[in-house]
Protein backbone atom coordinates (compact mmCIF):
# COMPACT_ATOMS: atom_id res chain seq x y z
CA UNK A 1 0.00 0.00 0.00
CA UNK A 2 2.75 2.45 0.70
CA UNK A 3 4.76 2.22 -2.64
CA UNK A 4 1.37 2.62 -4.21
CA UNK A 5 0.63 5.86 -2.17
CA UNK A 6 4.16 7.19 -2.87
CA UNK A 7 3.33 6.69 -6.10
CA UNK A 8 0.05 8.73 -6.47
CA UNK A 9 1.88 11.33 -4.49
CA UNK A 10 5.00 11.20 -6.70
CA UNK A 11 2.59 11.46 -9.62
CA UNK A 12 0.01 14.37 -8.23
CA UNK A 13 2.68 16.52 -7.36
CA UNK A 14 5.10 16.07 -10.64
CA UNK A 15 1.99 16.95 -12.92
CA UNK A 16 1.20 20.30 -10.56
CA UNK A 17 4.81 21.13 -11.61
CA UNK A 18 4.41 20.20 -14.88
CA UNK A 19 1.30 22.83 -15.04
CA UNK A 20 2.76 25.26 -13.05
CA UNK A 21 5.92 24.93 -16.05
CA UNK A 22 3.21 25.04 -18.59
CA UNK A 23 1.73 28.14 -17.35
CA UNK A 24 4.84 29.97 -17.37
CA UNK A 25 5.46 29.77 -20.99
CA UNK A 26 1.69 29.48 -22.26
CA UNK A 27 0.48 32.11 -20.28
CA UNK A 28 3.29 34.25 -19.77
CA UNK A 29 1.54 37.41 -18.81
CA UNK A 30 -0.25 35.27 -15.88
CA UNK A 31 2.99 34.29 -15.04
CA UNK A 32 3.88 38.26 -14.86
CA UNK A 33 1.09 39.16 -12.59
CA UNK A 34 1.70 36.53 -9.84
CA UNK A 35 5.20 37.66 -9.76
CA UNK A 36 3.99 41.01 -9.17
CA UNK A 37 1.30 40.23 -6.48
CA UNK A 38 2.89 37.54 -4.70
CA UNK A 39 6.96 38.09 -5.23
CA UNK A 40 7.49 41.85 -5.07
CA UNK A 41 7.87 41.16 -9.15
CA UNK A 42 11.26 39.54 -7.82
CA UNK A 43 10.55 37.27 -11.02
CA UNK A 44 9.30 40.36 -13.16
CA UNK A 45 10.61 39.28 -16.42
CA UNK A 46 9.19 36.90 -19.40
CA UNK A 47 12.45 35.54 -20.31
CA UNK A 48 13.46 34.64 -17.28
CA UNK A 49 9.65 33.51 -16.50
CA UNK A 50 10.02 30.89 -19.44
CA UNK A 51 13.37 29.69 -17.93
CA UNK A 52 11.78 29.04 -14.86
CA UNK A 53 9.04 27.30 -16.77
CA UNK A 54 11.19 25.15 -18.52
CA UNK A 55 13.11 24.30 -14.87
CA UNK A 56 9.70 23.48 -13.59
CA UNK A 57 8.80 21.48 -16.21
CA UNK A 58 11.73 19.15 -16.27
CA UNK A 59 11.42 19.13 -12.73
CA UNK A 60 7.91 17.76 -12.73
CA UNK A 61 9.08 15.33 -15.34
CA UNK A 62 11.96 13.77 -12.97
CA UNK A 63 8.93 13.53 -9.84
CA UNK A 64 6.86 11.58 -12.12
CA UNK A 65 9.03 9.23 -13.02
CA UNK A 66 10.96 9.14 -9.72
CA UNK A 67 14.19 10.03 -11.47
CA UNK A 68 17.00 12.24 -9.58
CA UNK A 69 15.10 12.03 -6.35
CA UNK A 70 18.22 13.34 -4.20
CA UNK A 71 18.33 16.26 -6.29
CA UNK A 72 14.21 16.27 -7.76
CA UNK A 73 12.57 15.98 -4.37
CA UNK A 74 14.83 18.79 -1.94
CA UNK A 75 13.88 21.10 -5.41
CA UNK A 76 10.54 20.28 -5.49
CA UNK A 77 10.47 21.27 -1.56
CA UNK A 78 12.13 24.55 -2.19
CA UNK A 79 9.82 25.27 -4.80
CA UNK A 80 6.94 24.53 -2.91
CA UNK A 81 8.33 25.94 0.11
CA UNK A 82 8.53 29.36 -2.14
CA UNK A 83 5.08 29.15 -2.99
CA UNK A 84 3.90 28.94 0.49
CA UNK A 85 5.96 31.91 1.31
CA UNK A 86 4.51 34.06 -1.71
CA UNK A 87 0.69 32.97 -0.45
CA UNK A 88 1.75 33.42 3.47
CA UNK A 89 -1.56 35.37 4.09
CA UNK A 90 -3.76 32.83 2.97
CA UNK A 91 -2.37 30.64 5.50
CA UNK A 92 -2.45 32.81 8.77
CA UNK A 93 -5.74 34.08 7.70
CA UNK A 94 -7.48 31.94 4.82
CA UNK A 95 -10.81 33.98 4.94
CA UNK A 96 -8.66 37.17 4.72
CA UNK A 97 -10.90 38.32 8.03
CA UNK A 98 -7.11 40.13 9.13
CA UNK A 99 -4.98 40.20 6.01
CA UNK A 100 -5.47 41.98 2.81
CA UNK A 101 -4.79 39.88 -0.02
CA UNK A 102 -5.69 36.25 1.40
CA UNK A 103 -7.99 33.90 -0.30
CA UNK A 104 -8.66 30.50 1.03
CA UNK A 105 -8.28 28.84 -2.64
CA UNK A 106 -4.57 29.25 -1.20
CA UNK A 107 -4.38 27.90 1.31
CA UNK A 108 -3.76 24.15 -0.17
CA UNK A 109 -0.25 25.24 -0.58
CA UNK A 110 0.52 24.06 2.93
CA UNK A 111 -0.76 20.61 2.14
CA UNK A 112 1.50 20.55 -0.76
CA UNK A 113 4.47 21.67 0.77
CA UNK A 114 3.82 18.72 3.51
CA UNK A 115 3.22 16.44 0.41
CA UNK A 116 6.51 17.14 -0.69
CA UNK A 117 7.87 16.65 2.89
CA UNK A 118 6.89 13.45 2.91
CA UNK A 119 7.67 12.35 -0.30
CA UNK A 120 11.48 13.49 0.31
CA UNK A 121 11.18 11.27 3.77
CA UNK A 122 9.69 8.60 2.50
CA UNK A 123 12.51 8.18 -0.48
CA UNK A 124 13.58 5.26 0.67
CA UNK A 125 10.29 3.00 0.06
CA UNK A 126 9.18 4.86 -3.06
CA UNK A 127 10.05 1.67 -4.58
CA UNK A 128 8.24 1.99 -7.64
CA UNK A 129 10.24 5.00 -9.20
CA UNK A 130 12.82 4.79 -11.96
CA UNK A 131 15.79 5.34 -9.27
CA UNK A 132 14.75 2.26 -6.73
CA UNK A 133 13.88 0.00 -10.26
CA UNK A 134 17.91 1.30 -11.57
CA UNK A 135 18.98 0.70 -8.18
CA UNK A 136 17.72 -2.86 -7.37
CA UNK A 137 19.27 -3.61 -11.05
CA UNK A 138 22.45 -2.76 -9.82
CA UNK A 139 22.40 -4.11 -6.46
CA UNK A 140 24.33 -7.53 -6.84
CA UNK A 141 22.38 -8.47 -3.20
CA UNK A 142 19.04 -7.49 -4.05
CA UNK A 143 16.35 -10.43 -3.77
CA UNK A 144 13.00 -10.56 -5.90
CA UNK A 145 10.16 -8.57 -3.85
CA UNK A 146 12.82 -6.79 -1.32
CA UNK A 147 14.12 -3.13 -2.21
CA UNK A 148 17.91 -2.30 -1.47
CA UNK A 149 17.54 1.20 -1.53
CA UNK A 150 18.82 3.23 1.47
CA UNK A 151 17.59 6.76 2.55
Amino acid sequence: MKPASLLLLRVSLGLLMLLWGADKLVNVQHGLQVSEFFYFGLFGSASLLKAFGVLQIVLGLLIVLGAARRIAYPALAIVTATTLIGVWRSIVDPWGWYLEGANVLFFPSLIIFAAALVLAAHRAEDTLSVDAKREHRRSPYSTPGRSTVQA
